[in-house]
């Protein structure tokens, strides 16, 4: 007799029980919702308890007062006002005085401004902020095919930090030790951006900076010659897949039915929404975050030097809809929902604490000093200060 068997029984008996009734063991409640046919397998499960959590973490905050459109530009007032110019006085200050909180709440104005000169650009984080001003009024006016008119704000993404708390970069740790485990093809490791999976570490690079094809998909068991994807770029999707279930806490049957992955014409529309949304964040990726480079310290860039990209999580933190669809435009309008100057300086000759103004190419880096009353520090509610974007 195999006197290994009834042990080895018992200690997995153990295990179990001691799984169900072990401290910090829950066994939560289950929220599921149809959202098929029946017989597809098409249902969405939510626990509960983290759904209550999302909401309070997804409560939109009101905009600090209604601004006044009348009266004398930004730009008339203020120096080196180059992508907001177009605002009042009064709305130049209330977006100044949201950005803060919805960015900084503790630094305040001088996360980004020097407070002895407000129009210099020597804080890097100024010249951050005016370009990622630039690309959410891209994402509102060219990416409504994915944000619809509910739209982002800088809220949608920092949520009160200086850096949203979902981002990515190139990860490549651990690396391998060299001989056979040489190349592991970024697999067998818990990749952080896949879902903890071990699927293929990094193929948000490949999915959400690049246009590496995604839909790997075959419709014969066998290969038949005209599909020439494998098994490797499959479990590359898969990960690009988990990375949005997670992202956005939804299940495949959102934008799939379940019987057929590949099939268009038997998805939900959520598939078109999400096809767009791809498309909308290598956008970002690409024409936004990549060229701000040279600007970033090395804090702020992984540990490949590539800099923190924006993910499906950034925006939607858990939420199928980012802050359950609630829009914050209507009190940003003319700041957010509109395009502003679209021109991009040369980032690579930015130097911290000594450059005063990262003008576009071919326009003058030199500041005009207004007269004393037009550039004297603007006083907001509470004392606070705003300067210039």
């Amino acid at each position: 007799m195999k006197l290994w068997i009834p042990f080895a029984v018992s200690a997995g008996s153990l295990l179990t029980i001691a799984s169900f009734v072990g401290a910090g063991w829950d066994a939560p409640p289950v929220e599921t919702t149809q959202i098929g046919y029946r017989g597809t397998g098409m249902y969405i499960h939510r626990d509960v308890e983290n759904q209550e959590a999302l909401k309070a973490a997804n409560v939109v905050p009101a905009a600090p007062w209604e601004a006044d459109p009348a009266g004398d530009r930004a730009r008339d007032l203020y120096e080196n006002v180059q992508v907001l110019g177009d605002l009042s006085d009064d709305q130049f200050n209330q977006f100044m005085a949201s950005i803060t909180e919805w960015i900084a709440p503790e630094a305040g104005c001088n996360y980004c401004h020097n407070p002895e000169n407000l129009a210099s650009d020597e804080v890097y984080q100024k010249v951050v902020a005016r370009r990622m001003i630039q690309m959410t009024q891209a994402i509102n006016v060219d990416w409504q095919s994915h944000v619809g008119q509910v739209g982002a704000t800088c809220y949608t993404c920092h949520r009160g930090q200086a850096i949203p708390v979902n981002y990515w970069y190139e990860d490549l740790e651990p690396k391998p030790a060299g001989g056979m485990t040489q190349n592991r093809a970024g697999q067998n490791v818990v990749a952080k951006f896949g879902g903890n999976s071990s699927l293929p570490q990094n193929v948000l690079k490949d999915y959400l900076l690049d246009a590496k094809q995604i839909r790997v998909h075959s419709t014969t068991a066998l290969p038949t010659g005209t599909n020439l994807n494998g098994t490797k770029e499959t479990e590359a999707t898969w990960s690009l897949m988990m990375h949005m279930s997670e992202s956005l806490g939804v299940n495949c049957t959102t934008c799939h039915n379940s019987r057929a992955f590949n099939a268009w014409d038997e998805s939900p529309p959520q598939r078109v929404t999400a096809w767009h949304g791809i498309r909308m964040v290598r956008d970002i990726n690409a024409n936004y975050m990549v060229g701000l480079t040279p600007v970033f310290p090395d804090t702020r860039k992984g540990p490949e030097g590539d800099v923190f990209k924006v993910g499906c999580a950034t925006c939607h933190a858990g939420v199928q809809k980012p802050l359950y669809g609630v829009s914050m435009l209507q009190d940003y309008v003319d700041s957010l929902a509109k395009k502003g100057p679209t021109d991009v300086p040369d980032f690579t000759t930015y130097q911290p604490g000594t450059t005063q103004r990262m003008a576009p190419a071919g326009q003058s880096s030199a500041l005009q000093t207004k007269p004393t009353s037009e550039t004297a520090a603007v006083v907001l509610p509470e004392a606070s200060q705003t300067a210039n974007d």
